[in-house]
Order: C-alpha cells, then structure tokens, then sequence
C-alpha cells in the first residue's frame, strides 16, 4: 500500500488497534474491579484456569511478556491470596505458579463476562471470531517481520 498523501492519524492501524485496546480495558474495568484484578492479573489468571502449575517462562511466553514485567505482577496475585510461586522440584531454576482456593473461586465470579464483553463489541459471534483470528494472524506476520 503506497500512500499518496500524508497519512491521518485516523489511517494508521496500529492506532485503531491502540485505541481498541484502551476502549476494551475500558469495558473490563468495573468487571475486573468487581474482583480486585488488573487487566494484565486477570489474563494470568485465565491461563492458569486452564492449566494450572506453568512455569513463569510459560506464561510469559502465552502473554507476550518479560519475566521482568511478569515477575512483579505475579508477586501481587501472591499476595492477594490467588497463587503461590514455588520452585520446580525437577528444575529449581524453574518457578511454578499454582492457584490457591482463592483464585480456583475468582474463575466463577468472571462466568458473565464474556457476555458482557459480546453485548459491548455488538458483533455476532461469527465476525468476532474472524475479527480475532484476523488479530492473531496480524500479530504473527508483525513478529515474524520484527524478528
């Protein structure tokens, strides 16, 4: 794509990705509050309801995140009662993270967001799936390109 004259900011879309973002933080806000998660916690916390004891490593790699980023935010859902961290017995290099009672029980209290969520981006079921799936193959090509 060639552009012929100077590009608006409305044009670019990695903007219109950016704004999305912040819109969708915006719709998840008063859910996650509801729960005392952050955005960024409540994505840990999917990924650990469905499969509990990965590593740091692991969800780092699943989130697009630096341990040094993860780290600190693991630390928090720690002392909020929701994991625990413990060394890997077979690998003490490695961390694992585990939900505790309290965390298996925020899984319940998040039952009627995705409904919220659908209601929010009033789209059928079927455009949010390739809307997704278009997302995910664009972020694909970007790293693939960055590399």
């Amino acid at each position: 794509m060639k552009a012929t004259a100077p590009l608006k900011l409305g044009d670019f879309i990695c903007f219109s990705l950016y704004s999305a973002s912040h819109a969708f933080t915006r719709v998840y806000k008063p859910l996650l509050d509801r729960i005392g998660l952050t955005y960024p916690q409540y994505l840990v916390m999917v990924l650990l309801w469905e499969q509990d004891g990965q590593s740091v490593g692991q969800i780092g790699e699943q989130l697009f995140l630096e341990s040094s980023t993860l780290t600190p935010l693991l630390k928090r859902l720690e002392a909020a009662g929701h994991v625990k961290r413990e060394r890997n017995p077979a690998d003490e290099r490695q961390v694992l993270i585990r939900l505790t009672d309290s965390g298996r029980g925020l899984k319940a209290q998040t039952a009627d967001f995705f409904d919220h969520l659908a209601q929010a981006i009033g789209m059928s079921g079927e455009d949010i799936m390739a809307l997704r799936d278009n997302i995910q193959s664009l972020r694909t090509n970007l790293n693939r390109f960055a590399e």
